[in-house]
């Protein structure tokens, strides 16, 4: 579902940016996607999937429900700050960290197949793209 926000998001943009000069360029369309990305993330984080982002997170980690909560809220902000082009670069790096910071709990559900689990090579892939997209947008352009 991320992949896809990431994808409508960043052509959906660069869609209009045909039509819209302020939209034109690859950034925009890179953190717009980012952006929608985020939101979706987050949106599970806070919502229905909560429960088995919950059973995700590693059992030595305390308080795994107030952490899925946190990088709800941490992502649903970020995915803001994407979207302010001067909190834009900022905002990229620290989500970077985030995705950095959440993989064990990716690669533990992986390993265990509990919660929303993905085999471990394509959610590691995934997870790399959307890194190198922050990171684009962190500090290229």
């Amino acid at each position: 579902m991320t992949l896809t926000a990431l994808v409508v998001g960043a052509f959906g943009t660069a869609a209009l940016g045909l039509a819209v000069p302020a939209l034109d360029g690859w950034r925009t369309p890179v953190r717009a996607g980012l952006a929608l990305l985020f939101l979706v993330a987050a949106s599970g984080r806070l919502g229905p999937p909560r429960a088995a982002l919950v059973a995700m997170v590693p059992p030595r980690l305390p308080r795994p429900a107030l952490l899925v909560g946190l990088t709800g809220v941490l992502e649903a902000l970020g995915a803001v700050g994407l979207l302010v082009p001067s909190t834009d670069r900022l905002a990229a790096a620290c989500l970077g960290l985030l995705l950095l910071a959440v993989f064990p709990a990716n690669a533990h559900a992986a390993r265990r197949r509990v919660g929303l689990h993905t085999p471990l090579l394509p959610r590691t892939l995934e997870q790399l793209l959307y890194l190198a997209c922050c990171v684009a947008v962190a500090i290229i352009g």
